[in-house]
């Protein structure tokens, strides 16, 4: 078949593509939340199984996993001789956050310009990943429109409790690798250096969850009668978490090497105070480069804090306070060593005799690709062209996709390629979270190439 109409093709997909991104918007799937409960999850994935059968995927599942997340799985068989692409996604979301730090309502796909004047699609998941997820679908109907069916074989994964630590699907998997066998994984779930330049996500870093309390004795006390002389649990988590950073901003974990480099492409300081949307006389933390601190170093931050609220509290010493944590780390290191480092340390740095208990509450491996088989070069070769011949990247990434180890265990031969929507000025996880739709465009793009040239790739 020829590739040379699926440009056109995709271009007249777009404006199905931003209605069907409206569609799986307007759910909001956040994984095991107190807020919206359990349905919007079922029904993003009804949503998603029927969207992909027809796309022309058989075989579509919707299978309830061990965390009471909904993945749905399908797998249309390879012609002859030709080749497997697994395409995954994940259709949960983030939580959206205070919902007056929104432009508009998260759950409602809008349309206004961005921070470079272009339109953007606003909405929750609007990128990650249910941008990514309609990418997949555009490349999907664009190359059975060209050609009635695929050149290749094809399977999906797509994953419902991702933002939530992807336990059950990683679970799936393992219990039925057959799902994940594939010659070419396309995971669906990064993106961009930044607009417009085509770029493959090549280094992962690992995360671990920890909770840590801090207790100092089993009353509170009134802080004028015993302030001074008592120590408050409060001030001692204070000083626990600040023995987690040097004056650098460096992660300073008893025993964890945090000297790691980083030999790829390079992250402009400039472009990233911009991508990170910090003030101009904010300091970016760390003693080495920006991709040293982001992609080969691990990094710790506090993400949350029990403790009382200033608008009610009390003039009282606090007996117990709490963090959540969380612990990036790059490949090469294990996760599970360095959460154990984490928590030796927490137990042997807390002052005033404060109690500590603390325990890992969820672990993810780190990742790195390999970028040098036969699908890799049809794949860069695929991006260029969708990006008008621009130079493709090899990028890392800070987040954590545990489910790649899981898929590299049960398809050992299979090449795995990380690639998406997203760049900076998505703001993932954050409010007004958008996608720029030319992005989406290409990256389908991309795909629908992929899929119609690895048919008659060397293998």
């Amino acid at each position: 078949m020829t590739d040379s109409s699926l440009p056109r093709t995709v271009e007249s997909l777009m404006d199905r593509a931003r209605s069907d991104l409206a569609e799986l918007v307007a759910h909001p799937s956040v994984h095991d939340s107190p807020e919206f409960g359990a349905e919007p999850n079922a029904a993003s994935a009804a949503w998603v199984a029927k969207a992909f059968a027809e796309a022309g995927i058989e075989n579509v599942e919707r299978i309830t996993t061990s965390d009471g997340s909904i993945a749905v799985v399908g797998h249309t068989p390879a012609p002859a001789g030709a080749p497997t692409v697994l395409l995954y996604s994940h259709h949960d979301v983030q939580p959206p956050g205070p919902r007056e730090a929104w432009e508009s309502d998260p759950f409602t796909l809008t349309t206004r310009p961005g921070p470079d004047g272009t339109d953007r699609w606003y909405g929750r998941g609007a990128a990650d990943c249910k941008g990514n997820l309609v990418a997949h679908l555009t490349a999907l109907r664009a190359v059975k429109a060209a050609d009635g069916g695929f050149p290749v074989g094809v399977r999906i994964v797509i994953e419902g409790s991702e933002e939530g630590g992807g336990a059950g699907l990683e679970d799936l998997v393992a219990q039925r690798p057959e799902l994940a066998q594939a010659d070419l994984i396309v995971i669906g779930d990064t993106g961009n250096v930044a607009v417009g330049r085509p770029t493959l996500t090549t280094s992962l870093r690992g995360a671990a969850s920890v909770r840590v309390e801090v207790s100092t004795g089993t009353s509170d006390l009134h802080s004028g009668a015993f302030g001074g002389a008592a120590p408050d649990a409060l001030g001692a988590l204070i000083a626990l978490l600040a023995t987690l950073r040097d004056g650098f901003g460096n992660t300073t974990i008893d025993g964890l090497d945090s000297s790691g480099r980083w030999a790829g492409e390079p992250y402009d300081p400039a472009q990233f105070a911009t991508d990170a949307a910090i003030y101009d006389d904010a300091a970016i933390l760390g003693s080495g480069t920006i991709a040293d601190q982001l992609w080969a170093r691990p990094a710790l931050t506090v993400i949350g804090l029990d403790a009382p609220a200033t608008a009610t509290a009390a003039a009282a010493i606090q007996p117990r306070a709490a963090a959540l944590l969380n612990l990036r780390v790059p490949p090469g290191t294990d996760p599970h060593a360095a959460s154990d480092l984490l928590l030796a340390h927490l137990r042997n740095n807390a002052p005033w005799g404060a109690h500590v208990d603390a325990h890992i509450e969820s672990i993810g491996e780190p990742f790195a690709a390999e970028t040098t088989g036969p699908a890799y070069a049809v794949l860069r070769e695929a991006l260029a062209e969708a990006y008008d011949g621009a130079e493709v990247a090899f990028s890392g990434q800070g987040g954590s996709i545990p489910l790649c180890t899981q898929l590299r265990k049960a398809a050992p031969n299979a090449e795995i390629a990380l690639l998406g929507v997203e760049e900076p000025q998505c703001r993932i996880h954050a409010p007004n979270e958008s996608v720029d739709p030319g992005e989406l465009r290409r990256t389908a793009l991309a795909e629908a190439l992929l899929l119609t040239r690895l048919a008659g790739a060397p293998a």
